[in-house]
């Protein structure tokens, strides 16, 4: 039991909880589309979900074994189960190839669009981890090419509800840019933590790369772009969100506060839940978010009318 432990951990399914970014992907559909809440409607969210729980293990299966030479560098993840020699690594492979057979196949069933979606989580999984690609080596390529996960997982999410048509690329962008600023920001974690080059060097190339200073640079860069395509998407789409503005700046704020923290929490983004101050303004999002997509507050757009602001 405590070996098959071992191989439960490589799957992550405590970071599982990152796929509530399908959420918004499912909530913003709803309001473009009418939904059919019957039996049938949530039995698919639920195999859904899971399939891409299952393809978000196995990219974490595959990260777990290719990664346990630079792990070995780290002072906390060399106690990981493959760079302390607890997984016998032909297991491995084939709980990867296991987990991708059963997340694929739940998704074949859902829909053409959903499975391919699906399919290119997967893939960027690969190109993250894998030889001679392994995007994860590159610097600011890294970011980028982990962080367009959280717009797949909208996009998974959105799929789930309709096929009719794709969400505006402005939210697209968003989401991405905000997954970026999350990366970020554990890579301005990650090189404070360590706090030595030759270390950060042989842990993980692109982090070599990096300065405090570059990090932050970016991590503004981000935070401005998803700032910018959600007003986009606000503004056009559904103008009562913009009520979220204040909130999502402050989440910004306390996050990257947290970043500067000895041993940031935001290396490790399954322990964030005991940073009580960010679960609660999340939360305050997340339900202002689910009202605002439903009521309509037609003063609003009054006031930002711009022939207001001349007469």
């Amino acid at each position: 039991m405590t070996n098959l432990k071992h191989y439960i951990d490589i799957a992550r399914p405590d970071h599982w909880f990152k796929n509530v970014f399908m959420v918004p992907g499912i909530l913003v559909a709803s309001i473009f589309t009418k939904v059919n809440y019957s039996t049938d409607f949530f039995i698919t969210l639920i195999l859904g979900v899971f399939s891409v729980c299952i393809i978000a293990s196995a990219n974490y299966t595959i990260n777990e074994i290719l990664d346990a030479p630079f792990d070995k560098e780290h002072p906390i993840k060399k106690l990981r189960p493959v760079p302390s020699g607890k997984i016998n690594l032909k297991l491995g492979y084939l709980q990867y190839v296991i987990l991708i057979i059963i997340g694929l196949g739940l998704s074949y069933f859902i829909n053409i669009p959903f499975f391919l979606t699906n399919l290119f989580l997967l893939i960027m999984g690969f190109f993250y981890n894998v030889k001679p690609f392994r995007t994860k080596d590159i610097v600011y390529l890294d970011v980028i090419s982990e962080s367009v996960n959280n717009s797949i997982r909208f996009l998974l999410g959105w799929f789930l509800v309709t096929t009719e048509f794709i969400p505006p690329l402005s939210i697209i962008i968003a989401y991405w840019m905000i997954g970026a600023f999350f990366m970020a920001a554990k890579r301005l974690g990650e090189i404070r933590f360590i706090n030595n080059q030759s270390t950060v060097k042989n842990y993980r190339k692109s982090l070599s790369r990096y300065t405090e200073e570059r990090l932050i640079t970016s991590i503004i860069f981000y935070a401005s772009l998803f700032s910018f395509s959600s007003a986009v998407f606000l503004i056009r789409y559904k103008f009562e969100l913009i009520l979220l503005a204040p909130f999502l700046s402050l989440l910004v704020a306390v996050y990257m506060k947290i970043s500067f923290l000895p041993d940031s929490p935001v290396q490790y983004p399954e322990k964030l839940y005991k940073q009580k101050t960010l679960v609660i303004i999340c939360l305050i999002i997340f339900i202002l978010f689910v009202l605002l997509l439903y009521v309509k507050i037609p003063v609003l757009s009054q006031i930002f009318e711009p022939e207001i602001m001349f007469k």
